[in-house]
């Protein structure tokens, strides 16, 4: 089993979201003061915040070694289902497949922070007045639109 040529363009993106990902995590815990948000709009802040937990910080308090071994093992078996999906996926699934490759690009982004750092860099975080959303990152965010298009093309073809 091969990527072919239109295959490789969604692992090209996929490469592309994991850049923009670690470089905007770089540049966050190289400017930001841990914990200090930095007014960018009313409702918009970049705070540097360390995950230890999964997605939008759940289980962020169990900050072990086997919550490292276990996510990270999750993360980089989602991430061999979607290269082996982006496979055997028809030329003419462009859509899902740039879901995909958005799924697989921060999944990885985040294995990596967790993997080297032992927790995932946040820094967006949206606000309204007191009401914090969790902080997230690039890689969430890539991983929260691949999973919407799915979604989205699930009840599209249910019609």
């Amino acid at each position: 089993m091969s990527l072919r040529n239109n295959q490789l363009r969604w692992v090209i993106l996929s490469i592309i979201v994991i850049i923009i990902d670690l470089g905007t995590k770089y540049l966050a815990s190289q400017n930001l003061t841990y914990g200090q948000p930095v007014e960018i709009l009313p409702f918009f802040n970049l705070t540097l915040l360390h995950n230890y937990g999964a997605a939008f910080s759940f289980l962020s308090n169990a900050n072990t070694t086997w919550q490292v071994i276990l996510l990270s093992g999750i993360a980089l078996i989602v991430a061999i289902v979607i290269l082996i999906w982006l496979a055997r996926l028809p030329k003419n699934k462009n859509l899902t497949a740039c879901a995909l490759a958005l799924i697989l690009g921060g999944a990885l982004g985040n294995v990596y922070d967790r993997i080297i750092h032992g927790y995932v860099v946040d820094f967006l975080d949206f606000h309204i007045n007191n009401y914090h959303w969790p902080a997230f990152n690039i890689a969430d965010s890539a991983i929260c639109i691949g999973a919407v298009i799915l979604i989205l093309m699930s009840f599209k073809s249910k019609k």
